[in-house]
Formats: structure tokens, C-alpha cells, sequence
């Protein structure tokens, strides 16, 4: 029940979600400075490797399972939205103290400006893909036994979600961030349609592949 959620617990899942934040403003970072998209797309995935290796809560790899693990989880999902904007706006900060900031703020504008031009159907619909996959990444790396399989599921993941354009609304609070677009009242109508678009997404994976389990039994 949600009313079981500690302060312990609670403060674990926001450190926790911090730090995947963190992890996958890394990999927007590297994604920013290179010019090949390929290879960008390729590195970002260092990202989702830190997360799903130290178990952290990232949003986007946890969101799929809320229909199955009630209110307590559900609340952790909101710290762990909480936590991850926190991380990712942390380490923009601090790159904008650098001599790299010119080049990220510039590239980190670039896509900002796209981003909030589009529709909103259009987010949400490249964000429920973004969530389809994210899901199949992080169950992957959960199912397979071997190590190539694991890892492999979490590269394809996030290098085929960079590649296609879909939208993954952790790593654009870091772009967000990076660009300096919050005080833009369309960055949080934006960001709130890609989170329930990835959301959608992971959930409907998990739940349509849980009941084709059941049917199949």
C-alpha cells in the first residue's frame, strides 16, 4: 500500500533517482558533442548501462511495472521523476560552468527548439515508442542470463530510440536544462505529454505481453 512508503525508502528512491539522472545527462552529453549521429546515438547508451548495472531508479526503466505493483510504487515513480530532474539539471549546471558550454548549450538549443515547435500528438506519439522500447531494454537486461544479451537488449534500446527521433523525457530535462528553456511555459506542457507518452508506452508493452502470457498458459 502506498501508506507503507518510509522515509527511508523514500529518500533511498530520490538519492537513487539522482543519480540516474546523472547517468543519462552523461550519455545526452556525449550524444551532444558528437557530430556523428550514429556514434552519438551509440555512446548514449552509456547512460542506461550505469542505470540498469547499479539498479537506480530511472523513470523510463521503472514506469512499465506500475500497474502490477500498486500504490507504493506509484509514489516511488513520482519521487523518481522528482530525483531524476534533479540530476540531470545538476550536471547541465555545472557543464555550463565549462568551456564546453558553448558547444552543449548551442546543440542542446538546436534540439530544445524542435522539440517545443512540435505538436503535441507528435510528442506523445514519438514518446510512446521511446517508452515501448525502453521497456524491452530494461526487461531485457532483467530476462537474458548472458551477458551479450543483457547488454545488447540496453544498446539496441537506446540506440534505436536516438536513431527513429523518439522522445525520452529523461534526457530532454537534461537537453531542457543544457538549453536553459524552463522559463518557457511550453517546456512543462511538452515534458508532461512526453512523460504520460513514455509511461503509455512501457506500460502497454508490459501489461499487453503479461496478458498474452496468460493466454497462452
Amino acid at each position: 500500500m502506498a501508506e507503507h512508503l518510509t522515509i527511508k525508502t523514500a529518500a533511498g528512491t530520490l538519492l537513487s533517482a539522482v543519480l540516474a539522472g546523472a547517468m543519462i545527462s552523461i550519455g545526452g552529453t556525449v550524444n551532444l558533442s558528437l557530430d556523428n549521429r550514429v556514434l552519438g546515438a551509440c555512446f548514449f547508451s552509456i547512460g542506461l548501462f550505469f542505470v540498469v548495472s547499479m539498479q537506480l531508479w530511472l523513470f523510463t526503466g521503472k514506469v512499465g511495472w506500475v500497474c502490477q505493483r500498486g500504490g507504493r510504487y506509484a509514489l516511488q515513480l513520482v519521487l523518481t521523476l522528482a530525483g531524476n530532474l534533479t540530476g540531470t539539471l545538476c550536471v547541465a549546471l555545472l557543464l555550463r560552468c565549462t568551456r564546453a558550454a558553448d558547444g552543449l548549450t548551442a546543440r542542446a538549443a538546436e534540439l530544445c527548439q524542435t522539440k517545443l515547435a512540435d505538436s503535441l500528438p507528435s510528442l506523445f506519439v514519438l514518446a510512446l515508442f521511446c517508452g515501448v522500447l525502453m521497456y524491452i531494454g530494461v526487461a531485457g537486461f532483467q530476462t537474458f542470463s548472458d551477458a551479450l544479451g543483457r547488454y545488447g537488449a540496453v544498446f539496441l534500446a537506446v540506440t534505436v530510440f536516438i536513431l527513429s527521433g523518439f522522445e525520452h523525457c529523461i534526457a530532454n530535462m537534461y537537453y531542457y536544462s543544457m538549453a536553459g528553456v524552463w522559463g518557457d511555459s511550453r517546456a512543462w506542457l511538452t515534458m508532461a505529454v512526453m512523460v504520460l507518452g513514455n509511461a503509455a508506452g512501457s506500460v502497454l508493452v508490459a501489461e499487453g505481453y503479461r496478458l498474452s502470457r496468460r493466454l497462452l498458459e
